[in-house]
């Protein structure tokens, strides 16, 4: 897995840990920690999805050989 990709998801994973805290204490602030784990969640699939796409084009042209 990516490094930015394990990087996202720890920030997700704290992100949703937040929002149960603030939500748990009666506060509205856990919406915005909500909204920061979406879109770290949404960083973290598309940074393993573009090293997917990455891998799979190299070994698309490494198994092409010139001449």
């Amino acid at each position: 897995m990516p490094r930015l990709a394990v990087f996202a998801v720890v920030v997700c994973a704290l992100s949703v840990a937040a929002a149960v805290v603030a939500f748990v204490e009666g506060s509205f602030l856990g919406i915005v920690w909500v909204l920061l784990a979406g879109v770290t969640s949404n960083m973290a699939w598309f940074y393993v999805r573009k090293a997917k796409a990455d891998k799979a084009a190299e070994a698309a042209a490494g198994g092409r050989t010139a001449g």
